[in-house]
Parts: structure tokens; sequence; C-alpha cells
């Protein structure tokens, strides 16, 4: 578990761009986010998706299949996030029998004033 806990992907992601749709329908309920965890569970939400993810880990990458509600219809599905080399992350994000999108996240930082 310590492994993970160092691996570059783990932490909150802000989603800050998609293929599909743009940053208005992106934040339509909040934030987009994607947080990735180190115990093989994670979270992704933008437009009005909530998901919970269900993570495998590589050594700059995590694949991941989802389940939750998208304007409160149940939907699943899987992905993919790579670490790129300006140090955000690439997300492949598919639903079950539906969309598929490209979506770029930039790791959240909190700054202590």
């Amino acid at each position: 578990m310590t492994a993970l806990g160092k691996h570059p992907l783990v932490g909150p992601w802000r989603i800050v761009e998609a293929d599909l749709w743009d940053r208005d329908y992106l934040d339509l309920c909040g934030p987009a986010t994607i947080t990735i965890g180190a115990d093989n569970r994670g979270e992704i939400a933008f437009g009005a998706m909530q998901a919970t993810l269900d993570l495998s880990y590589s050594s700059s990458m995590i694949f991941f299949s989802w389940d939750g509600f998208d304007e409160m219809d149940e939907v699943t599905g899987d992905g993919s996030a790579e670490l790129i080399d300006d140090g955000s992350i690439e997300i492949a994000f598919a639903y079950h029998n539906g969309d598929e999108a490209i979506l770029k996240a930039k790791r959240i930082t909190s700054s202590t004033a």
C-alpha cells in the first residue's frame, strides 16, 4: 500500500478540458474532478455525472471501471489515465455502449496561507 501512496497519479485532479464537452458542461454541477486513491478506489464527477472508480495501477498509468449516475440514470463504463510530459493527466473515459471522450486534468494543489 505504501508504494501506491507514492504513485504519481494518486491524489485529486481538476478536469480542465474534454474533446466532447465544453468547460461550462464539465462544471455544470460543480468543479469537474477526478480523485485517484491509493486503495484501488477513486471518484470522478463532471457535468451531471458522478461515479466511483475501481482502480488498477501500472507505473505511470491507472486503469478503471466505473459506475454511478448521470442525470439520475445509472451508468457504467471504463477508462484509463496516463501521466503526460507537462505533469497533467490524459483520461480516456468511456460509457458502456455510449460516448467515449478524452479528458485532461491538472493536479489540485492546496496552498496554506
